[in-house]
Parts: C-alpha cells; sequence; structure tokens
C-alpha cells in the first residue's frame, strides 16, 4: 500500500515519540528497580512471597496482561489474505520458525557459551516470534498492513502451538547435547514448557479472540478499533515496565556488573536484528516483491515477542534468575534497532523502489 506525504509525516512524528519515549522509560524502569531494591528492601521481599509455588502472583497478572493487548489487536479475520502469496507466506515461515530461532540459538553460543545463563534467556528471546511491535515498525515504515496482519496472526497460532517445542528441543535437547550448560540443571519437559506457555500465552491469545469477536460483534469494528484498543493498548507497556522494575529490585546486588553484562547479551541481539532484517529484505527484493510487502516480511522476521520470552523465562528459571534478566534486555536492544532499520526501509524505498 502507498502512503499520502502527509501519512508518512504523521508516521515519522509517531516515530520520533517512540524514540523518544520507549527505551528512555526502560532505562528509568531499570533504575526505579535498583533504588527500590537498595533503598526498600522490604517491599522487594514482600513482593518476591507473594506467590504460589514458584509462581509469583503479582509478576503473573503483570505479565498476563503485558501479552493481552497485542493479541486483542492481532485481527485473526484477515489471516487468509496471506495464501494469495504463497511464495512470500512459505519464506516468512522459515525465515520465523527456522532461520531465526537456529541464527539466534548459534549467536547465543557464539557469544554467551562462557555464561550459559544468559545464553539461555538470548536463545528464549530468539525462539519467540513478533505478534505485537511488528505491525507498529512495519506501518512507521509504509509497510503493507493487510499483509502484515496476516503474518503477525499466523505467528501468534504458530506460537502458541509450537513454542513450547522449540524451548524443548532447543535448549532442554540442543544445549544438553552440545554440553553447554555447565553444570547447570536445565532438563525443561515438554509438559513443564507447555503448561507455561498456555498459562501466559495461551489464556491472553483466548482472551484476545474472545474480545476481539464479542465486541466487533456488539460494537462494530469501527469502535473496538478506534476506541477499545486505544484505551487497553497502554496495559502493554505499563505492565511491561512493572515487570523490570520488579526483576531490578531483585537484581540490586549484580548493578556493579550490570553495564558490562548488558553488553554481553547485547551483541548477539544487535547481529541478529540486522542479519534477519537485511537478509529478508533482499531475499524479497530479489524475489521482485514490492515494497510493501518486502517490509512487512522484513520486520515481520527480524522482530521478537520479548513479552513472551519475559514470561516465560520468569515462569520456568525464577524472576531473580540471569535468564530472565537477559530477555529483559531483549526490548532495550530491539526499540532503537528496530527505529533504526524504519529510516533504512524508507531510505531504500526511495533509491531502490
Amino acid at each position: 500500500m502507498e502512503y499520502s506525504k502527509h501519512e508518512v509525516k504523521e508516521l515519522k512524528r509517531e516515530l520520533s515519540l517512540l524514540d523518544k519515549l520507549l527505551t528512555p522509560l526502560i532505562f528509568v524502569a531499570m533504575g526505579l528497580g535498583v533504588a527500590l531494591g537498595y533503598f526498600a528492601p522490604g517491599v522487594t521481599k514482600i513482593i518476591a512471597n507473594m506467590q504460589v509455588g514458584t509462581t509469583s502472583i503479582p509478576i503473573a497478572i503483570g505479565l498476563i496482561l503485558m501479552m493481552y493487548p497485542p493479541l486483542a489487536k492481532v485481527k485473526y479475520e484477515e489471516m487468509g489474505k496471506v495464501f494469495n502469496k504463497p511464495k512470500l507466506l512459505i519464506l516468512s515461515l522459515v525465515q520465523n520458525w527456522i532461520v531465526g530461532p537456529v541464527l539466534m540459538f548459534v549467536l547465543a553460543i557464539v557469544f554467551l557459551r562462557n555464561y550459559p545463563e544468559y545464553m539461555i534467556g538470548v536463545i528464549l528471546v530468539g525462539l519467540a516470534r513478533c505478534i505485537a511491535m511488528v505491525i507498529v515498525w512495519n506501518e512507521l515504515a509504509g509497510g503493507d498492513r493487510e499483509f502484515a496482519i496476516g503474518l503477525v496472526a499466523f505467528n501468534a497460532l504458530f506460537q502458541v502451538l509450537f513454542y513450547a517445542a522449540y524451548i524443548f528441543i532447543f535448549i532442554t535437547v540442543g544445549l544438553n547435547w552440545l554440553g553447554l550448560t555447565k553444570g547447570l540443571n536445565v532438563s525443561i519437559s515438554m509438559v513443564e514448557a507447555a503448561k507455561t506457555v498456555f498459562f501466559y500465552l495461551g489464556i491472553p491469545f483466548l482472551a484476545g479472540v474472545l474480545t476481539r469477536i464479542t465486541f466487533i460483534k456488539l460494537k462494530g469494528k469501527k469502535w473496538y478499533d478506534d476506541v477499545f484498543l486505544p484505551r487497553i493498548s497502554p496495559v502493554t507497556l505499563i505492565a511491561l515496565l512493572f515487570t523490570i522494575i520488579v526483576m531490578f529490585s531483585l537484581k540490586g546486588q549484580y548493578i556493579i556488573q550490570l553495564p558490562l553484562d548488558v553488553v554481553r547479551i547485547a551483541i548477539p541481539l544487535v547481529i541478529y536484528f540486522f542479519v534477519m532484517w537485511f537478509a529478508t529484505f533482499f531475499i524479497d527484493r530479489k524475489m521482485k516483491i514490492n515494497y510493501g510487502q518486502t517490509t512487512a516480511v522484513s520486520f515481520t522476521a527480524a522482530s521478537n515477542d520479548f513479552e513472551l520470552a519475559i514470561a516465560v523465562a520468569v515462569a520456568i528459571f525464577g524472576i531473580s534468575s540471569n535468564q530472565a534478566f537477559a530477555t529483559v534486555i531483549g526490548p532495550l536492544i530491539e526499540v532503537p534497532i528496530l527505529i533504526c532499520l524504519v529510516n533504512v526501509a524508507l531510505y531504500l524505498k526511495r533509491k531502490i523502489f
């Protein structure tokens, strides 16, 4: 689809707003978490003790709320449109569910094999395909909106069906087979992973689908898109920031090591985002795909569902774990990198298409 000059101007304004707010807010949340753990350890202890078994009740609520708005936004009814481009659909599925997970697995091993807990956290990020922010990146770059929505709907369903199996294959089987766990008890069963995925993805997924069907039927699609979705959208950011604050409040003792650890975790993530985006973009270009669909497939391939990765890492390894810490670095790195790639896409649109 094409955008008018006015629409492009509005998209750039929105891009500027994201650039100014999202990444700094994540840094602020990290700082608040550290300050809370240092100056009010009693509050952190109370939050940590509010749990059933290994599940922290406040965090569980926060993570489910974080996942709900993106899943309520997915236009599942438009999935069929991607079947009009079978080659592109196959390319997208291969990039998202074979190339992406394998690439992140390899990068995590290469750069973090001496830090196995961080390595596992980064792999969890790579296994979670994006179902939310990719729509924003595609919109800002002037990509094909309907095609991107169809791909996102596919990824949402694949996520529900296969994420647990991928965790078992790549982490329990893959890392143990390669002998890279260094004494860690990394044995996540399919049942355990499936339970976690259902709890943190299945519940908001069902809630999102039911919400969409019910409210569109009762109130109409225009009300749902223009009134309801803008009202629930901030919930994701608020829940994400809440999770980060709590996690960093429990990691205060490691704060001196934090800058170097962030750099270690960031290196494979940065390489991953650039390689996935540019490789997909130029493969599409070689296939003579138009700009809109090329952009949609590229951002879908390069983006990750860090909300799900955080939720699963917290549920399986604990909120104070290094695995969970590594997943939190995901949005910190992804947001500025993808904003950069939006500008690259707009530049290539003028130069190539």
